[in-house]
């Protein structure tokens, strides 16, 4: 989370890669025409919805990230057909490099089913930084779901390729073009 990703996979793309975002793919599932919309309500209650009925995730989110099991539960929700949605999708590509963006792909072990993983990493402070400045939370907030995931440097042994982002836009961008060179020669 706030690690540099979604900057990193829209290079990715500039250069010519397929890339499927699947925090949004998350997103669109939990939309009242979405797949886990009924089973998140019916797991959550409908305190989590707005006055249209539509989830509100900041909603959910305080009940995901401040009650027991509560994450556990929503994952067993939607990673199942995240996961099964990721694996069409890759199926369906036709270019040389198709690159999934996901926040918490080796706390899942849906690493797994990847030929490469790309770990996109930051220092915490910067981590907690962006996210306030992206979301609007406050420091508790994001210090909380940073706390959610696995530490960074734990994630980065699982890595085939790193991208340090938290020097220059330059250095971030070089480090991209230089894994994009890569794994075309794979």
């Amino acid at each position: 989370m706030a690690s540099g990703k979604s900057t990193v996979g829209a290079e990715f793309v500039r250069l010519g890669c397929s890339l499927l975002k699947a925090d949004e793919l998350g997103h669109k599932l939990l939309e009242k025409s979405g797949e886990c919309y009924e089973a998140v309500v019916a797991a959550f209650g409908r305190a989590i919805l707005d006055a249209d009925g539509k989830i509100e995730r900041r909603r959910l989110a305080m009940v995901v990230f401040n009650e027991s099991g509560a994450l556990e539960k929503l994952n067993a929700i939607i990673h199942p057909v995240v996961f099964a949605y990721e694996q069409r999708w890759l199926q369906s590509q036709v270019v040389p490099i198709a690159i999934v963006e996901a926040a918490i792909l080796v706390e899942t072990g849906n690493y797994k089913n990847f030929d490469r993983l790309i770990v996109t990493w930051c220092p915490e402070e910067l981590m907690v930084e962006r996210a306030m400045a992206r979301s609007g939370w406050t420091e508790a907030e994001a210090r909380r779901r940073i706390a959610r995931q696995m530490p960074i440097e734990e994630k980065k042994r699982f890595a085939n390729f790193l991208i340090d982002t938290s020097g220059t836009m330059e250095s971030t961008m070089e480090q991209t073009r230089a894994v994009y060179i890569a794994l075309r020669r794979l």
